[in-house]
């Protein structure tokens, strides 16, 4: 029976993953953060570094289970998936997302996928407009990308809680004051 919370968090360029997991991080008692970024590649060749690198990761969290460790993701294998669906990536990666996915749901954790969306889509101009903010080739940071990305991210959490009941699914708007989000969270979480 799992004794330990699997995390992940998502949603497009803008959100506020990294304000949200950093929170949690530094909340939540015994929790490891892993910040994910995937494969630059995003060439046809790049799907079999992605597959192999994404249940590598599946297998590592396993061998995490029960050891009363929280693990947090900022961003997993279903970033590949968005990316792949909006064509950012040369090739189709379904077939492989929903081989991880069923195993990702059979994990024995207390699993959270936490998808953050923006209502006011205008807020997207100023998040990515600020320094610091890391650039991928593939996935150009601009308001229509965060937009069509928290489109495909909103429909995904959707498929998730249609599917799955071992994971907890939760849509998060991110555009009240910081408090309010992190009430939200920590209600979320139970912390």
């Amino acid at each position: 029976m799992a004794n330990s919370k699997l995390i992940v968090v998502e949603g497009p360029q803008g959100a506020g993953k990294t304000t949200v997991t950093d929170f949690i991080r530094h909340g939540l008692k015994y929790t490891n953060l892993y910040r994910l970024c995937g494969t630059a590649d995003s060439s046809p060749t790049g799907k079999q570094k992605a597959k192999d690198m994404y249940f590598d990761l599946l297998e590592y969290i396993k061998k995490m289970e029960n050891k009363s460790i929280n693990l947090l993701f900022d961003r997993t294998f279903f970033t590949e998936e968005i990316y792949s669906r909006l064509k950012f990536k040369q090739y189709d990666f379904s077939d492989i997302y929903e081989k991880l996915l069923d195993e990702f749901s059979k994990l024995d954790f207390d699993i959270y996928y936490i998808n953050l969306y923006l209502s006011d889509t205008n807020l997207y101009k100023t998040r990515l407009e600020r320094s610091g903010k890391a650039i991928t080739e593939y996935a150009k940071f601009n308001i229509e990308s965060s937009i069509h990305q928290q489109e495909q991210y909103l429909k995904m959490a959707n498929e998730l809680s249609k599917k799955y009941n071992t994971i907890k699914v939760f849509n998060v708007s991110n555009d009240t004051d910081e408090e309010a989000l992190k009430h939200k969270i920590k209600e979320i979480l139970n912390f």
